[in-house]
This record gives structure tokens, C-alpha cells and sequence, in this order.
């Protein structure tokens, strides 16, 4: 295959060259085998054009691959999914509490702390034996967004504020941002000269929000093919966030009206993907 020469156009609007490695890299974390990359990259390669829109890819490479194998179409399309985490962006904040569950700490929702000035409502408290995390969610459901420096700046004075009224001698406490899209390099760079603690899609290197979702295998239900988005946002709306929730809370399909043969579909594609 002779890979095209040609520009793309971001989700953000920035135009950059393809690159069919990057493809093959997020097939590849699906779990799709060679065989079937190598076909899907064929073909979309035969229909790339100068300016085409990474949407227009991804809606390529998904339509295949969910021909082929639900259960990766569903793992190739998490980055969509946790942005149908809404619209509220309270899922994704429980989303983010079973994540750091899932690595011991014990969790807390939206809790209020006494600063010196105010008070603060926080979205997550994640403790363990040696530190408190203090950690804001910034829930974005359109691609391209980013969180610019305004955010770690405003957070940072609001756990300023909370840490000038605790008494923190013994223990450590942490300022966290985690987002589900990515930080500006302002804000990045503000982050880490801050001593804060990033998290997004693919911040840092190793073990950000794309790496832990895949090591703790939290998929959530947006991600699932063989249900509607209506349905998807009934489950959500009953606090079922993770297809291994709804794995043993079949019934709740039953009441949002599905179908008894499409409920025995739906388990069997959540079941795959949570095994996976």
C-alpha cells in the first residue's frame, strides 16, 4: 500500500499531514489484529483527500471495524464515548471516582471545604494512607476544546484558599485537574510549575486518563454500539456508568423499555468489552 501525502484537518482546526501510523497505533490499542488493520488502513487510504477532517477518518475506520467486531468498535470509539458523559458532566466525575477507586484510595462526591476566604464546593476527595487529593473535573463534550492556564489558575487559588484553613502537618495534600480532553501548553506549563497534578486524555506520557482507562478496563456505556444514545442517557441517568455495572443490572434495560432479544445483545457486547 502507498500511503497518500496529504493534509488533514483537526478537530481544533489545525491542518497537519496524515499519518497512517497514528491510525494504526488506535486500531491497534482496539485490540484489532494486524490483518484486519492492514484492510481498514487500505481502504481508507483509497478514500483520503487533501483536507479531509479527522471525523470523517474516524467515522471511516469505526463504520469497519463495528462491521467486523463490535466489542473493539466500541474500545476504538472511548475517546467519543466519555464525551457523551453528559450533558451534566456528573458521570464523569463518578467516572473518575471508580478510576482512582479502582487504585485504592477511598472516594468522596462533591464535598464542601472551608477556605480561609470561602468556602468551595469540590467535585472529588481521593484519600489514602500518606496524602489527600483535592480534584476538579473539567468535563468537556466537544472535541477540541482544551483547558487553557484560566483553569489551573482559578483551582490553584481555590486549594490555596482551602489549604490556609487545614491543618495539614503529617499528612500530604494534592491539587488535581483532570479533564477529558487535553491542557493548553499555558496551561500545562502553569500546571507543573504550579506543583499541580495533571491528568487528561493523553497527559502524561504514561498512565494518563486514555492508559488508565485501558489498565483498569473501565469502558464506560456510551461507548457500547448496540445501544441508542436515548438509551444510553435513561442508563446514565440511573447512576449506571460502567458496562461492568450494567453487566449485572440487566433489568434496568428491561426498564427502559429494550427489547428482551436486544437486552441479550447488549450483555453479551458489555460482557466482551469488560473482559477485554
Amino acid at each position: 500500500m502507498k500511503e497518500k501525502v496529504i493534509n488533514i484537518i483537526k478537530a481544533s482546526g489545525k491542518v497537519e499531514p496524515f499519518s497512517m501510523g497514528k491510525l494504526k497505533g488506535s486500531l491497534k490499542k482496539s485490540g484489532a489484529q494486524d490483518a484486519v488493520i492492514e484492510d481498514i488502513c487500505s481502504q481508507i487510504n483509497d478514500n483520503l483527500y487533501e483536507g479531509i477532517t479527522t471525523r470523517k477518518i474516524y467515522q471511516m475506520a469505526f463504520g469497519m471495524l463495528n462491521k467486523k467486531h463490535k466489542p473493539m468498535a466500541a474500545k476504538y470509539r472511548i475517546k467519543k464515548a466519555i464525551m457523551e458523559l453528559g450533558p451534566s458532566g456528573f458521570p464523569f466525575e463518578k467516572f473518575i471516582g471508580v478510576l482512582l477507586a479502582s487504585q485504592g484510595s477511598k472516594i468522596k462526591l462533591n464535598q464542601f471545604l472551608r477556605g480561609a476566604c470561602v468556602n468551595h464546593e469540590i467535585d472529588l476527595i481521593a484519600e489514602d494512607e500518606t496524602k489527600t487529593s483535592i480534584i476538579e473535573c473539567k468535563y468537556h463534550n466537544l472535541q477540541g476544546v482544551v483547558c487553557d492556564v484560566k483553569i489551573p489558575l482559578y483551582i490553584h487559588s481555590r486549594f490555596r484558599d482551602i489549604m490556609a484553613n487545614t491543618n495539614a502537618e503529617g499528612k500530604e495534600y494534592q491539587c488535581w485537574i483532570i479533564t477529558n480532553t487535553r491542557f493548553s501548553v499555558d496551561a500545562l506549563q502553569y500546571g507543573i510549575c504550579a506543583g499541580l497534578h495533571l491528568l487528561c486524555w493523553d497527559y502524561p506520557a504514561k498512565d494518563n486518563l486514555k492508559d488508565l482507562i485501558d489498565k483498569y478496563k473501565l469502558y464506560p456505556i456510551s461507548c457500547l454500539t448496540s445501544i441508542t444514545r436515548r438509551e444510553k442517557e435513561l442508563l446514565l441517568d440511573k447512576g449506571i456508568v460502567l458496562c461492568r455495572e450494567l453487566t449485572t443490572k440487566s433489568d434496568l434495560l428491561a426498564e427502559i423499555n429494550v427489547s428482551a432479544g436486544r437486552i441479550s445483545n447488549i450483555i453479551s457486547e458489555a460482557m466482551s468489552l469488560a473482559a477485554m
